[in-house]
């Protein structure tokens, strides 16, 4: 019997005795125009995410070790990153109880807001 199709599955880990863990996430996502969107979508319906707007999803991620490195090895396994990914998780760091945001992929953009306002000062993100 082929056991591979087991690998990296809930009963694998019950059987190697990995202690998973589960998160409540948002995920908010942007593969660009010839992104990967087919098997994003799928790996979001194998885990019963919740659609909660444009380009956002909401899902219980059960997880072993760091959540942020099992969140990103488990997407790029899974969805085809390219330079024009970007994925971003809000999530509650066990730790300290805060709400944090992370990009698993890409990084942040200037906002098509910036500038709107007639302001032009920056201003220095601090957690509340």
């Amino acid at each position: 019997m082929d056991i591979s199709i087991f690998e990296g599955s809930v009963f694998n880990n019950f059987i190697r005795g990995v202690t998973m863990t589960k998160s409540t996430i948002w995920i908010s996502y942007d593969l660009g125009v010839r992104g990967d969107y087919s098997s994003l979508y799928g790996w979001f319906d194998e885990r019963k995410a919740k659609e909660c707007g444009e380009s956002i999803a909401l899902l219980t991620y059960e997880y072993s070790g760091n959540l942020l490195d099992a969140l990103k090895l488990d997407l790029s396994r899974s969805v085809e990153i390219t330079k024009r990914t970007r994925i971003y998780v809000i999530y509650r760091d066990r730790a300290t109880t805060k709400i944090k945001g992370y990009f698993l992929f890409g990084g942040r953009r200037t906002p098509p807001w910036a500038g709107v306002s007639g302001s032009n000062e920056e201003d220095e993100d601090i957690e509340s």
